[in-house]
């Protein structure tokens, strides 16, 4: 698969008048798993949104292989960069086969309609996500887990060499967390896809990522491996949290341990 640089230079990122991000600069490494983390409103699913073209900056530029990439025809974009939203929907009745096939869509043409390879690559993205079984299954009488994993199949069977996702493990129980993250870990080291992720868990974050981004207040407060930048005092800049970070003793990797609570407890009316 063709590796493909995506960065962001001196982004200013709004909604209206409200300034969420700014002067931020960031390269995701090629071929690797990137997560976005940092406390709700700090501004990483808008920068999500901004590198998946879908949010104009008022100022700076995100650059697809030195492009600008809000210059870049659409469908030409979304042959090369894949983005899965927080919660997405389907329309009622779809299946899961319909669903994977849409992924196809901006490989087709007016001379080119629906080919031997568009069936392939759906196939692939079914036996990889292994969701082949669920194929004729409506999506919304599948469980979570098992609607997260045919939407990654979508985004799979489009055949892009950087995957965007926007919380994937949101509403998710540990279970199916754990399964969607290692599946997408399974394809960053069996496809070599570039995998950017915004994930709320921190602990999360350092087991799955090669690069982590920790963004506060619309900024980053650091970036690189989770060994060498997650700290006590990255996480409470980050997060405001007291704690301790030690070394997962399973993974590895940093292991956050918050302090309990110092703020005395709230008596609500009738509860004394």
């Amino acid at each position: 698969m063709t590796a493909r640089e995506l960065r962001a230079e001196r982004l200013r990122l709004a909604y209206d008048a409200k300034v969420v991000v700014d002067e931020l600069s960031v390269a995701i490494p090629i071929g690797k798993v990137t997560v976005i983390a940092g406390a709700n409103a700090c501004g990483k699913s808008t920068l999500l949104r901004s590198l998946a073209r879908l949010l104009k900056p008022v100022a700076g530029t995100v650059l697809l292989d030195g492009a600008d990439i809000f210059r870049m025809p659409t469908r030409e974009v979304a042959t090369r960069v894949g983005i899965l939203p927080q919660s997405p929907t389907a329309p009622e009745g779809l299946t899961v086969a319909d669903l994977v096939s849409r992924g196809r869509h901006p490989h087709q043409r007016w001379i080119r309609q629906w080919s031997p390879e568009d069936e392939a690559a759906i196939r692939a993205a079914l036996e990889a996500t292994g969701t082949a079984d669920l194929a004729t299954r409506v999506i919304d009488e599948l469980s979570g887990g098992q609607r997260q994993r045919a939407w990654i199949a979508m985004a799979l069977a489009q055949g892009t060499p950087i995957m965007l996702l926007d919380e994937p493990t949101t509403f998710l129980d540990l279970a199916h967390q754990v399964e969607v993250l290692d599946l997408l870990a399974g394809l960053n080291e069996t496809e070599g896809r570039t995998v950017v992720l915004v994930l709320h868990d921190l602990n999360q974050a350092c087991r799955y990522a090669h690069h982590l981004v920790a963004m506060a207040r619309g900024c980053i407060v650091a970036e690189g491996q989770p060994a060498e930048i997650v700290d006590e005092q990255m996480v409470e800049e980050v997060f405001g949290l007291q704690c301790r970070v030690i070394t997962d003793p399973v993974a590895g990797t940093p292991l956050v341990i918050p302090f309990a609570s110092r703020r005395p407890a709230v008596v609500l009316a009738g509860e004394a």
